[in-house]
């Protein structure tokens, strides 16, 4: 038996009358899951579908769905609610999948050629909806249980297998690291299609013996894809008791302005987890000093979502925290961050899917400290050579700039310039002199070749919703130069 299914019997057995899942429409004990989803995975069974995609908001019948696959032994496909009809199409054809559980079944038929499915109920307001699989199919490779697919919002994404026995070793690392218990309430504040989410704010609570809260998205202030009502996420933390849950930096960054300016904040959070983008520095400090208990993490998809993370009373400002036990950690010549100690199954539809690659070359740069903690310095694709032949990494200089409250987002260009410049998102009402004076702070802390010596205001801030970044926030960087190459071609003399 898988160790999140034999955590759920014991817990059903010691405390049965604890509450494990919960959402706006009622409550499910640990007494109760074990039946409900050996009930459901029959029907799975029942139905006998290669693989299982699940199109829904967050919510028990979301979580449910999942389990139910997996005590099935049917591999699952979760599909992020921001992707558009051809996107769906494309993971419903490349992955073969001939069964969705959706609650949103129109959003499937826009996706289809033929709309001819065969509905019925599943659970809740969920729907067992069967089609008939798409060719040409990529066979998946053996032990893949779940095939969870990279955002973006242009071209097609792509699918990482993996298997139980990575996600489960993930999930207990985490239980271990965060200091999870019994008396937690997570919230889940992100898409459970995330695969942040679905490891670290479904399976190690679950472990844990923990309460899980899955309100829909909007009840937590969420809406499309990059859409947050600050407001409404603190009032979510606090009306659900929330003692953990998971943050992208946008978040993080709308609530401390919300709290700086009056907001209340939110009582009894124990551990804040901030992940999939980097983090400036003094972003974290600003939280904890409003007495928010952050800690940054990173990680990847092809290591299950989480590679390193700070954790309580063990946690250093800057770094992205110390490895999770089960990995191994290396440093290639030029920076770039190799781990070990996983078993992937590699992309769906590549011909070394199943190679299960022992190495996985990250393409982050970093460095350890002394003490053990991950610190990053960028992206390799993303370092750029000055007309002066320095390096540099624009996440380096994007973090001292969004730390400046007046500075929403920034984008750093100068690759083959004699200096750099940036396009930058204000917030609203703040004075181009403000810009100018977060401006000449940052380049106090930068060295000479890494400053910015010019900019120009952004048109918009940079979302999923038009393409300048990705959902959880990391910057689409070619597409902000594309958008904005004849206004930084400006700024230099010609």
């Amino acid at each position: 038996m898988s160790r999140i299914l034999a955590a759920l019997q014991h817990h059903a057995a010691s405390h049965p009358g604890k509450v494990a899942l919960q959402d706006e429409h009622g409550a499910l004990t640990y007494g109760e899951l074990p039946a409900e989803i050996a009930r459901l995975a029959d029907r799975l069974r029942a139905a006998a579908p290669r693989a299982v995609a699940i199109l829904a908001d967050n919510g028990k019948a979301w979580a449910l769905a999942d389990l139910a696959a997996h005590a099935a032994g049917i591999p699952s496909i979760p599909l992020p609610l921001f992707f558009s009809p051809a996107q769906l199409a494309h993971v419903l054809r490349t992955a073969a999948i001939d069964l969705v559980l959706t609650d949103q079944p129109q959003r499937l038929l826009a996706a289809l050629p033929t709309p001819s499915l065969s509905v019925a109920s599943f659970c809740g307001a969920v729907m067992q909806v069967r089609q008939q699989p798409i060719e040409p199919a990529a066979a998946l490779p053996a032990g893949t249980h779940k095939v969870t697919f990279t955002s973006g919002t242009t071209g097609e994404p792509k699918g990482v297998c993996l298997g139980w026995d990575t996600m489960e070793t993930v999930a207990e690392s985490l239980r271990i690291a965060s200091a999870a218990r019994r008396d937690d309430r997570h919230l889940g504040l992100l898409p459970l299609s995330t695969l942040l989410e679905n490891i670290g704010g479904l399976y190690t609570p679950l472990l844990a013996g923990a309460t899980i809260c899955l309100p829909g998205l909007a009840s937590v202030g969420l809406s499309g894809s990059s859409g947050l009502n600050a407001g409404r996420l603190l009032d979510a933390l606090g009306d659900w008791h929330a003692s953990t849950a998971i943050m992208v930096p946008q978040m993080l960054r709308e609530i401390v302005a919300a709290i700086q300016t009056g907001a209340a904040r939110p009582q009894g959070l124990r551990y804040l987890a901030v992940g999939g983008a980097p983090v400036a520095v003094r972003l974290m400090e600003t939280a904890r000093t409003l007495g928010l208990p952050v800690h940054e993490g990173y990680g990847l998809s092809e290591c299950a979502s989480v590679v390193a993370v700070n954790r309580p009373g063990d946690s250093r400002l800057g770094s992205v925290g110390k490895p999770l036990p089960h990995l191994e950690l290396a440093f290639a010549d030029d920076g770039e961050i190799l781990i070990r100690g996983l078993r992937w199954r590699g992309y769906l539809g590549e011909d070394d899917a199943g190679a299960e690659p022992d190495v996985i070359a990250t393409g982050d740069l970093g460095y350890r400290d002394a003490d053990g903690f991950l610190f990053l310095t960028g992206r390799k694709k993303n370092l750029f050579v000055t007309a002066f032949g320095r390096n540099v990494a624009p996440e380096w200089v994007e973090g001292e700039l969004a730390a400046d409250p007046a500075i929403a987002q920034a984008a750093c260009f100068g690759e083959a310039r004699p200096f750099n410049c940036a396009v930058i998102v204000h917030r609203p009402g703040i004075p181009q002199a403000a810009i100018e004076a977060a401006l000449e702070q940052a380049n106090r802390r930068l060295p000479d070749y890494a400053r910015v010596r010019a900019w120009i205001p952004a048109a918009e801030p940079f979302t999923a919703g038009n393409g300048l970044s990705t959902p959880n926030g990391r910057l689409r960087r070619s597409a902000i130069f594309e958008r904005y190459a004849a206004q930084i071609d400006a700024l230099y003399p010609s």
